[in-house]
């Protein structure tokens, strides 16, 4: 493919349904894909696949020099299944004429033809006469019971004793990943084999053409007033690929609510001597850290303690505490409280946080610090294992920590170019770890 003159632009398709248009101007290669935009560094140092793919790795190891990304090394097989895995949608993408379905909260499933096994490769142990009739052909979906009842599913699809609990569940199918047909084939055929089995515990996911995004809004918002998590949406005509691929994405909603600021948490890292979260209260007494949405400058005159902020939200943990909390200003239009007016229980619950180690059986010195931070905390129990699991996000900066339960544990921070790069990457460890079988556990339990 022949490179670009000064002024010069170009179409080229990438994993998205429109095209990306790269340009050059005055020998600064530009391209509308996300990978491009989202980059920390200067724009004439930026590049990305698409313009590799055009001018060539040699050209570009020439214009860009030691910006530009080494080549990927081969990955190493992994032991889970072959999974199609969704990005976030990030208004990208014109999503008229998409399949539109549910999101489940409930746990994913790759059923091989003989077993049912998690996005990791651990077995599911479903009873035999839960399978009964299965096809040998492989099925992707989603053990679920209903919506809001994800922590009740985990307990259930995690053990090993083949109960009767599994009455409970249900196989939602959503795709043929062994066939090599589009979308639409596919789903056919999912429908056409569950009529077959007849089975009360298995049931194919419905999908809608999306009629654009008036559409797309209304669905949503119709989802989630009844509790559900959110949307996905599947490119027509697509293909079942192992990985993650823009072909599936999945839509969510945030949500606006005001908090009264507590206190101020120091940063550390790249935030250090400025503000790294505000502690903050809602009006029920709920305390939690918000951590992530502020500007350089906020960092540096954070709203006072008393003082209102509005924060946007994911949605709310079975403890009611607000998921992924992000600032978005201080409100100036409500009467502020003085600071020392700061509710009681907030700073009780944060001394709680921060206080020593308990004799045996009181609350270990990993939840401890969960409860201290804007984190998220999860446990997996099960015969000797007993470990737990926490994750938090400070602006563009991902913490994991990890341990046995009743020990501080060890942690890992991983830096990104944005606080959305930072998020999507929390949320994937998420899905992963409660693929696993890890049970977040409520913040205030």
């Amino acid at each position: 493919m022949a490179d670009l003159e000064d002024g010069e632009s170009i179409e080229i398709q990438g994993s998205a349904k429109l095209p990306y248009v790269i340009r050059n101007i005055g020998g600064v290669y530009s391209c509308s894909c996300p990978a491009w935009r989202n980059q920390s560094i200067a724009i004439e140092q930026r590049t990305c696949k698409h313009i590799r793919k055009l001018r060539g790795e040699a050209a570009e190891q020439e214009r860009v020099g030691n910006a530009l990304p080494a080549p990927r090394e081969p990955k190493e097989p992994s032991d889970g299944p072959p999974l199609l895995l969704a990005h976030s949608w990030e208004n990208d993408v014109d999503l008229t004429g998409w399949w539109m379905s549910e999101k489940l909260d409930g746990i994913r499933a790759y059923w091989d033809g003989t077993k049912f096994a998690s996005r990791l490769g651990n077995e599911f142990h479903a009873p035999d006469w839960f399978v009964q009739g299965f096809p040998s052909t492989p099925l992707d979906g989603e053990l679920w019971i209903d919506r809001k009842a994800f922590q009740r599913t985990v307990s259930i699809v995690r053990r090993q004793d083949k109960s009767d609990h599994w009455k409970q569940i249900r196989y939602v199918v959503f795709d043929a990943p062994a066939l090599r047909e589009p979308f639409e084939e596919r789903v056919r055929f999912v429908a056409q084999t569950v009529s077959d089995l007849g089975s009360t515990y298995v049931q194919a996911h419905e999908h809608l053409l999306c009629r654009g995004l008036e559409h797309l809004r209304e669905e949503l918002q119709r989802v989630e007033s009844l509790g559900g998590e959110g949307l996905m949406l599947r490119q027509p005509g697509s293909q079942y690929e192992a990985g993650r691929s823009m072909s599936l994405l999945k839509v969510k909603t945030f949500h606006d609510a005001d908090a009264v600021v507590v206190e101020h948490v120091p940063g550390k890292g790249r935030h250090k001597g400025r503000l790294g979260a505000l502690v903050v209260q809602l009006a029920d007494g709920t305390t939690f850290s918000v951590g992530t949405g502020f500007s350089d400058k906020q960092r540096e005159t954070p709203p006072a303690a008393g003082s209102t902020i509005t924060f946007r939200y994911q949605e709310l943990s079975d403890g009611g505490v607000p998921r992924f909390p992000s600032f978005v200003r201080v409100r100036g239009d409500v009467a502020q409280p003085a600071a020392s007016a700061a509710p009681a229980k907030a700073k009780s619950a944060s001394m709680k946080s921060a206080a020593a180690p308990k004799a045996p059986g009181a609350e270990a010195p990993a939840k401890a610090a969960a409860n201290a931070s804007n984190a998220r905390y999860f446990e997996f129990v099960e015969g000797t294992s007993s470990k737990f699991w926490e994750i938090s996000i400070d602006g563009c900066d991902v913490t994991v920590r990890y341990g046995r339960i009743g020990t501080d544990g060890q942690s890992k921070t991983k830096t990104f170019g944005d606080e959305a790069a930072a998020q999507s990457h929390a949320d994937n460890l998420i899905e992963e770890k409660t693929d696993k079988g890890y049970v977040e556990s409520s913040s205030d339990s």
